[in-house]
């Protein structure tokens, strides 16, 4: 298991971290899908686990929005209980991100969806779909999900159904792949020239502005 190392794009995050005794996800995807692409740090080629045990998929849950306290206290309560379904459910979180980072690098690249990764997807998609509601509201109806609070993987399923509905989406035109030198994180370029190269410019952009000043700085001396 990879050392639970905090990269520098997280600088901000480690003084969260420190105050409350977790990892502080970087959401800057712009799609729920993304941003769990990217919960693995430092890229492909020197990667940082950052799904280490299942209370980490509930963390990334509960910072994204997908999970309540409540849920999240609930859900941790359960995985003590079925240590073996956490421990199933982690690998398949795990399973499904390297899917969907497969599937929108194809994309990116215009290389073709693998057979493979469409039909994996595909059946997290009626998993999920299972679980889908339509409920009535005061004056509206809305899509909801089965109140399954011992349902491990209920994470999932709005990740699922982000991936699908981007890729059926127009904007998955826009989807890009960070180009810092040790990040391939994704995201959404909603740029008004669709010129975004970083995934956070405060970051891997800072980073890369930093070292053309220092290289130009060396070739004039």
């Amino acid at each position: 298991m990879q050392e639970r190392a905090v990269p520098a794009r997280d600088v901000g995050g480690s003084m969260a971290q420190a105050a409350t005794g977790e990892y502080v996800f970087q959401l800057t995807g712009g799609r729920l899908c993304l941003d769990f692409a990217n919960t693995l740090s430092g890229g492909r080629e020197r990667p940082t686990e950052r799904l280490i045990a299942y209370r980490d998929l509930v963390t990334w849950g509960r910072q994204a929005g997908v999970l309540s306290d409540g849920d999240a206290r609930h859900l941790a309560r359960v995985a003590a209980q079925h240590p073996h379904d956490a421990a199933r459910t982690l690998a398949a979180a795990i399973a499904l991100r390297e899917t969907l980072y497969r599937i929108f690098s194809s994309v990116i690249d215009g290389s073709g969806t693998a057979p493979a990764d469409l039909a994996a997807l595909n059946a997290a998609l009626a998993r999920a779909a299972a679980r889908l509601r339509v409920v009535a509201r005061a004056d509206r109806f809305e899509w909801a999900w089965a109140a399954d609070g011992e349902a491990l993987d209920r994470v999932l399923w709005p990740v699922v159904r982000s991936a699908a509905d981007l890729l059926v989406s127009e904007e998955v035109a826009k989807v890009r792949r960070c180009a810092g030198d040790t990040c391939d994180w994704l995201f959404l370029d909603t740029s008004r020239n669709h010129t975004r190269r970083w995934c956070d410019m405060r970051d891997c952009g800072n980073r890369a502005k930093a070292r053309r000043y220092y290289a130009r700085r060396k070739a004039g001396r």
